[in-house]
């Protein structure tokens, strides 16, 4: 027998529909990705993390889960909102159902909702928190019970999914050492410098600057992760410190953000972001156009980047204009707001990857 499910917005928006996944009542801030594939490496991209995902696609869990298709350890949403969630799926390799992972990892979600409407409602009215509840079924206790999802604004998330402990990829003889800062990277990430022939330490969040320097790394990884960069004092102050030896640093995503603060440019919560893998960049310095993988509720203060001398924008979002790509002038440092190891996603953005390697390897040269 089907078991009912409720949605309650922040609006006062009241959705019923279907259980899936595991039964429990859970909330975050409420946002959708617009990919109608790649759905195991979204819901397991640590900068997901505090949020309830709409995804878009009509059908979603229809080929199935494979160990091979993660970015962590673990599902890193903290719900699920789908029009179909299918039980059934046609890939062969697939090592189980969706409905089964979900359950695994106790995740609850909910289907048979109106999803195109609540994207609407999302991009009319902005971000806002969500409950889905499997075993409460009253609409008003669940509104009264919003009050303790704490907003996604001032949050810091990014030392909850970060490595506790620091660990090494690669080929420890290699030339090319690079210091991974983990505020919640992806292991694709990862992958896209091992497979450059980059030796990486990957280091918890709060690791001390001495201990990052012991490595004796020629590159510095600033990677991407959930919640509010401008909550991360802590960070910030290490991107400072690590600009001051003039190595090669490359950030993505809330990397990004991190860079843009450490140089003096605010971040600012967005509307309703961007999540997806079908975004049009521009890269001003080729004039190419990119189709691109993103992430993110918060963006760089586009009016203070311009008006910054040190900081030159190299992409922009061709659908808002928002600030997608920086350097600092006169340093070795770069990052984009989106996400170049495109897991999933096209993989117009992995020359960035290369011109981090070429970098690195004309500075140490």
């Amino acid at each position: 027998m089907e078991k009912e499910a409720i949605l309650v917005l922040e609006d006062g928006t009241v959705c019923r529909g279907k259980a899936f996944g595991a039964i429990g009542t859970t909330g975050g801030e409420i946002c959708f990705n617009t990919g109608m594939t790649g759905y195991q490496e979204v819901f397991t991209d640590p900068s997901y993390y505090g949020q309830v995902l709409i995804m878009n696609n009509v059908h979603v869990g229809n080929y199935g889960v494979m160990d091979a298709d993660v970015e962590s350890d673990s599902i890193k949403i903290k719900g699920l909102i789908g029009r179909n969630l299918e039980e059934l799926f046609s890939r062969q390799q697939a090592q189980g159902s969706l409905d089964e992972y979900l359950k695994k990892q106790n995740i609850v979600a909910i289907e048979g909702v109106d999803t195109r409407a609540l994207v609407s409602n999302i991009r009319d009215k902005g971000a806002q928190n969500c409950l889905i509840s499997s075993e409460i079924l009253d609409a008003e206790l669940l509104k009264q019970k919003l009050a303790d999802v704490p907003d996604m604004d001032g949050l810091e998330l990014a030392s909850i999914v970060s490595t506790n402990v620091a660990y090494e990829l690669g080929d420890p003889s290699s030339p090319i050492r690079v210091a991974v800062l983990d505020y919640g990277t992806k292991r694709n990430i990862l992958t896209c410098m091992v497979d450059r022939g980059a030796y990486v330490k990957v280091f918890p969040a709060k690791t001390p600057l001495e201990e990052i320097r012991s490595f004796g790394a020629n590159g510095y990884f600033i990677s991407n992760g959930p919640g509010d960069p401008a909550a991360m004092d802590y960070a910030v102050g290490t991107v400072k410190e690590l600009l001051k030896e003039e190595v090669p640093t490359f950030g993505i995503c809330l990397g990004h953000q991190l860079l843009a603060l450490a140089n003096g440019i605010p971040t600012f919560k967005m509307h309703h972001g961007h999540r997806g893998m079908n975004h049009p960049v521009k890269n001003i310095i080729t004039g190419r156009c990119e189709i691109t993988t993103q992430n993110h509720g918060f963006g760089v203060d586009p009016d203070a980047v311009k008006n910054a001398a040190h900081i030159e924008v190299t992409h922009v979002n061709l659908n808002d204009h928002s600030i997608e790509g920086i350097r600092v002038k006169g340093k070795p440092a770069f990052s984009v707001q989106y996400h170049p190891e495109s897991f999933p996603g096209p993989h117009d953005s992995r020359y960035l990857f290369d011109e981090f390697i070429d970098l690195i390897k004309k500075h140490t040269a």
